[in-house]
Formats: C-alpha cells, structure tokens, sequence
C-alpha cells in the first residue's frame, strides 16, 4: 500500500490528510493526540487530495452538512462500528457516549465508545465530535476541546443559535 499525505489548512488549524492508494485513511489535527509518527504519513503528494481539499472548505463555508468519500480507516471491528455510528450522527445534532453504547446493544460499553471516538483516525469525516457526555458537556477530543466547541458551533442551527440569544 502507497501512502501519501498533504497539508490543508482549515479555520481550527492545518489537517494533515493521509491516504493509501488514493483512499482517505487518515484526517488529523497539529498536536492530535494519538495521531500517527511522521514516518508512518507516507510522501507528501497533494495530487490524491482534490476531492477532500473540495468537500472540507465547503463544510467550513457552511455549504456541505455532509461527507461523501471513500475511507479506509484502520481500527478494530468494534472500533470501526463506532466510527460507522459517528457517520449516521446528523449534522447539528449531538449524541452521548451511552446514546452510541445503546446503539451497538450495550449500555455499558459507553467507555469503550468513548475509547473508540478517540482513535477515530478520521477527526470531522466522522464526526466524533458530535459526541458529548451524558449531562452534554464538552469531554475528551483528540483535537482539543476548542476545536470541539468550533465544529459544534459552525453545526449549530440557525433558529437554535437565535433563541440563545433571548
């Protein structure tokens, strides 16, 4: 497998975009946490990444609510059912750890969600960060929690972002 990778900037900071054989395996923040080593991102190349370059500036712009692109993200089976479950999370919408544990058959799996969100080697493809805790606050993401923040307000609903303010 070929892997390469290029740099995008973004408003919360450049994203290093990795593929395998022109598939997307890998979207990370600076400073992720768990991220992969610079030797594992392969040559920097740009030319795989038109398509992920497109769909990103128009999710920051406010125009795309949704991804569409192949991925070949690497986890576990359970990992990648979490990781499956983030993409079904519609946009400006929210879910708990246990909301996604429930899902997958098993309440007390919320901390092994929350593991798996984590490792999620695509950060804003699939959107761990419309996860939250049970009581809603903003907890745990690999990209920092300002950027959480970021990502759930560019998702927020017009009419929920103006009754706020009354």
């Amino acid at each position: 497998m070929a892997r390469t990778h290029t740099v995008i900037a973004s408003p919360i900071g450049d994203l290093t975009a990795v593929a395998e054989d022109g598939v997307l395996c890998g979207l990370y923040f600076e400073r992720h946490q768990r991220g992969p080593k610079p030797e594992d991102l392969g040559a920097r190349d740009g030319s795989d990444f038109d398509e992920v370059r497109r769909q990103l500036a128009e999710y920051f712009a406010g125009e795309r609510t949704a991804f569409d692109l192949p991925l070949a993200a690497h986890g576990n089976e359970f990992q990648r059912q979490v990781w499956k479950l983030l993409e079904e999370i519609p946009f400006g919408e929210t879910r708990t750890y246990g909301d996604l544990a429930r899902e997958l058959g098993d309440v007390s799996l919320a901390q092994a969600v929350g593991a798996a969100c984590g490792r999620n080697p695509v950060s804003v493809i699939a959107p761990c960060h419309r996860v939250v805790a049970a009581d809603g606050s903003l907890t745990g993401y690999a990209g920092g929690l300002e950027r959480k923040r970021y990502l759930l307000d560019l998702e927020e609903p017009a009419e929920r972002k103006a009754a706020r303010l009354f």
